[in-house]
């Protein structure tokens, strides 16, 4: 092996990975192999709109943790951090039509953005409607090695919940696809790292910090980001992360959000909480009530410490859609 890591062969790690998942869950989804994609285990629904997802792998548990009720209805998984090519992407796409039509939720990486292109393409051919979302929530970087524009990160994970809500409850395609808009374009986010992580093909760091190093602004796939500083106590860090996100939409006081704290896979939850209060008791100083929370290890980068802040400002729509019931491997509540 070489890279220690607790998987047999690099090139199965998706593979075994994925089969994995679907024996665990096998009460909420089903895996197809040929293509590969994680489907829910009643799809399709007949006459709901169907939700996919998808990208490169080692970003668990999004995107196939969060195929179930009330949110994905498929989700298609790469290599690590490698997009889905078109076939499998279609495939899903396909596996999903309840004869309401599509909608495909992408991060804005460019190779994401043109395979789910050439799929829905290809989709439209066989007589199925797809409409396409692009999340570009990063504020941290306007163009990154992987983009053009600004990245997808964190606010995916909420623009999938409250989409899925959309399209569980019966809305039609214009309908979740105008949801899911305007959920992504109410949220930011920004992330940072104190180590990088690890591709298992690859078999060294993505960057290199020194132990008393951060790097401001990474992003999901272990780019760096847009300023490497000393370290700093855990309130320091948040308030800078928090400054750029309360300048970019902007929000301002009066304004209800939902708190994300997430951790990008190798960070412990006391931290994550440590981060979280800080952030809560900064909003407040600037009179912005924290109305939903979420804080935890849901779009991670393979085993990287750091985490990010996502704002999203709330509406009374969108508070409804995120309280309706959910049954994910990844997300459960009010079922």
């Amino acid at each position: 092996m070489s890279v220690k890591k607790i998987i047999n062969d690099p090139k199965r790690v998706v593979d075994e990975s994925v089969a994995g998942f679907a024996l665990a869950h096998a009460d909420l989804v089903r895996i197809e192999t040929d293509p590969i994609f994680v489907v829910r285990a009643d799809a399709p629904v007949a006459g709901k709109v169907g939700l996919v997802s998808g990208g490169g792998s080692g970003h668990e548990p999004l995107h196939a943790g969060y195929v179930g009720h009330g949110m994905l209805d498929a989700a298609v998984p790469g290599a690590v951090f490698t997009s889905p090519t078109p076939d499998p992407i279609l495939a899903a796409t396909k596996a999903v039509d309840g004869g309401a039509g599509v909608l495909h939720i992408v991060k804005n990486y460019t190779g994401d953005v043109l395979n789910f292109e050439t799929a829905a393409d290809l989709a439209a051919a066989d007589g199925i409607e797809v409409r396409a979302v692009v999340t570009n929530d990063d504020v941290a970087v306007k163009d990154s090695l992987y983009t053009a524009g600004r990245r997808g990160v964190a606010g995916t994970v909420l623009v999938e919940k409250i989409a899925g809500a959309s399209a569980q409850r019966g809305d039609t395609l214009d309908e979740v696809a105008g949801i899911a808009e305007r959920v992504n374009a109410n949220a930011r986010s920004m992330g940072m790292a104190l180590t990088p992580c690890t591709v298992p093909h690859a078999g060294e760091p993505s960057f290199t910090l020194a132990d008393d190093e951060y790097e401001l602004g990474i992003g999901i796939h272990g780019e760096p980001g847009r300023e490497r500083l000393p370290l700093e106590p855990a309130d320091a860090i948040v308030d800078r992360m928090l400054a750029p996100i309360l300048e970019d939409l902007p929000f301002s006081s009066g304004d209800r959000v939902l708190l994300f704290v997430n951790g990008m896979g190798g960070t412990p939850q006391v931290e994550l909480y440590i981060a979280y209060r800080r952030a809560a008791e900064a909003l407040a100083e600037h009179g912005i009530e924290v109305a939903r929370s979420l804080v935890g290890n849901y779009i991670t980068s393979l085993e990287m410490q750091g985490f990010s802040l996502t704002l999203l400002k709330l509406d009374d729509e969108m508070v409804e859609l995120w309280d309706a019931p959910v049954q994910t491997p990844a997300l459960r509540w009010g079922r």
